[in-house]
């Protein structure tokens, strides 16, 4: 018998700029936002949208899922998160780390517990402050060092800059 889906569902009290949803299944502790994520699973979401619902496939679950908003206009403290995973019967609702953004899930859970403590004293680029202060690089951290997350597969090399993207054959 197959495994009930996640379901989320997604309540804005005001518009975002910016919304999505990964899940992710390996880290590149080396980028920070989403690139943080390496190869994520993307998952479709609007960030204007007062309310959403999203369903996400039980089959080969990711690591965790990540929610992540970002106000207009930006601020940091603002900024909404929350990581879940698969936990099939478990219900849970309340807000993505900060009021104004309410998360309903349906056969999953939050994981809790991660932060800026998640990053080791030994990390290359934990006195930046534009690392140190991502939420998504410190839960990459948290996925590293609690799940023994994998990192991600290499990005293949950008093409040099003023060089066109298709090839004249003469």
């Amino acid at each position: 018998m197959p495994q009930p889906p996640v379901r989320v569902g997604i309540n804005s009290a005001a518009p975002y700029l910016i919304m999505w949803l990964a899940g992710v299944r390996n880290v590149n502790l080396d980028r920070h936002c989403l690139e943080s994520f390496g190869v994520s699973d993307r998952h479709p979401v609007n960030p204007r949208a007062p309310r959403q619902n999203v369903t996400l496939p039980a089959e080969n679950p990711p690591l965790a899922w990540y929610v992540c908003a970002l106000p207009h206009p930006w601020d940091w403290s603002k900024n909404a998160h929350l990581a879940f995973e698969y936990a099939e019967g478990h219900q849970w609702e309340g807000p993505a780390l900060v009021r104004g953004l309410q998360v309903t899930l349906e056969n999953a859970r939050p994981i809790l517990g991660w932060g800026e403590h998640s990053i080791p004293g030994w990390a290359r680029k934990r006195d930046s402050w534009r690392y140190r202060t991502c939420r998504n690089w410190q839960f990459a951290w948290w996925l590293r060092t609690d799940r023994n997350a994998p990192d991600a597969p290499p990005r293949p090399p950008e093409p040099p800059a003023g060089n066109p993207d298709q090839l004249t054959l003469m």
